[in-house]
């Protein structure tokens, strides 16, 4: 069914609901069309729903090999006829993983926009998973493991997720771990495959030199005859356990010149009223300008840091809300000690009137901005379809954002963030 229909030409710069056309398909596959015929090229976004979600434990990176395969092959084509394919029409086509979805992005000229969309269905549905192209694939994913190993960086993160999210799906790596990765047989990419991929929730986005009508009709000519019964529901995402006390880890890593230290607690989820309140907390906390107050307190004027920053993570499910630091191993109990400083005041005293107006303009001011291209376009489709924001999100963004106050922000940072209860992950020698 239709649920909009766009005009041919828009008058608004922002997307709105007078130039988005939505449909959704028969099998479920939703449509989000922009029309852009300032630039000769179209871009494409979108996901199927499946991801490191449904793994098992003892297969766990199975989504995340299965996505990295998807172009290894298909029926119609060898790994290297589908680059070939791609590269001689100037295009692109890529997929990943994540916990709840698979994604894809891919970019031509308008007038290959059939050929985009027919690559796209058939990787999407016929890939084959050559069994020399997953043995080669098996080997970069534990090199990148083996990598990601020596990360001060990404373990730190790694530690601060196992027990921020204890018992909890979230806890888990979703590239898996080296055991996991060789226990990965190219049957259960197969298997995988088969049973989790299909188009009900599927949705994508198209942005660019092309009629939103035909458009919604290449859609249609590739996709809309798939059909997969054995496609399961989306797993209800509960509640991460809250700690009841202040938790610490170290991640020990020998010969390393820097240590990583992540501290932080649970955050909103992307459709939670109070989201776009701790989104502009965070933005003074350890965003704007060089990195908030995180970042002038820690780096700037104790110079314990290499960088310092918060960071908000928001999404279908349960998020988190951090503050990151690099520093000299022989810094780290200090620089430690002050951001926990700074997480102190700041959920005592929220944001003064200024640095609020201050973050306020920064985000209404970089929207039109992030909306430059057509995969800017694409994504900002994406992101009002997957959190059901509305049509007419990014006209109300303005509004939605100045009716945040002081208040607002002071009583999201007290209701997520309690400094007696903050985890504090490091990793380093």
């Amino acid at each position: 069914m239709i649920t909009h229909r766009a005009p041919n030409s828009a008058s608004h710069s922002l997307p709105g609901p007078e130039d988005i056309h939505r449909e959704v398909l028969s099998n479920g596959i939703t449509v989000l069309v922009r029309s852009n015929f300032n630039s000769p090229s179209v871009s494409i976004s979108g996901y199927v729903q499946t991801g490191s979600l449904f793994d098992l434990d003892e297969k766990l990176g199975l989504a995340d090999f299965a996505a990295s395969a998807l172009t290894r092959g298909t029926a119609k084509h060898s790994f290297d006829e589908l680059y070939n394919e791609l590269e001689s029409a100037g295009a692109s086509l890529g997929f990943d993983s994540g916990l709840h979805t698979t994604s894809f992005s891919g970019r031509a000229l308008a007038e290959d926009l059939s050929l985009l969309l027919g690559l796209l269905s058939e990787i999407l549905r016929q890939p084959t998973f050559p069994k020399a192209e997953v043995e080669k694939l098996r080997h970069q994913l534990l090199t990148g493991l083996a990598i990601r190993a020596q990360d001060t960086s990404d373990m730190a993160d790694l530690t601060f997720d196992k027990i921020l999210f204890r018992g909890h799906p979230y806890s888990r790596p979703e590239d898996g771990n080296p055991k996991t990765i060789k226990a990965i047989m190219r049957e259960d990419l197969v298997k995988y495959h088969k049973r989790n991929f299909g188009p009900r929730g599927m949705a994508i986005a198209i942005v660019g030199a092309v009629e939103p009508e035909r458009a919604a009709d290449l859609v249609k000519r590739a996709l809309l005859n798939w059909a997969n019964p054995l496609q399961p529901e989306v797993p209800a995402v509960i509640e991460p356990k809250r700690l009841t006390s202040a938790a610490r880890r170290h991640h020990k890593i020998s010969g390393k010149s820097q240590s990583d230290i992540v501290i932080g607690t649970n955050g909103p989820r992307r459709n939670d009223e109070d989201y776009m309140a701790a989104s502009l907390g965070n933005s003074v906390l350890g965003q704007f300008g060089m990195m908030g107050r995180v970042g002038e307190s820690v780096r700037e004027k104790s110079g314990l840091a290499y960088y310092a920053y918060s960071s908000l993570s928001a999404g279908v499910g349960p998020g988190s809300w951090t503050v990151s630091a690099g520093v000299n191993p022989g810094n780290t109990q200090k620089a430690a000690e002050l951001i926990v400083k700074e997480l102190e005041r700041f959920a005592a005293d929220g944001v003064t009137r200024e640095e609020l107006a201050d973050s306020q303009a920064n985000f209404i001011g970089r929207l039109p901005l992030s909306l430059e291209s057509n995969g800017g376009v694409a994504n900002a489709l994406l992101t009002i379809e997957r959190y059901d924001l509305g049509l007419d999100y990014y006209r109300r963004y303005p509004d939605i954002v100045n009716a945040v106050d002081q208040d607002d922000v002071v009583a999201v940072a007290q209701k997520y963030i309690d400094p007696q209860r903050l985890v504090v992950a490091t990793a380093g020698p």
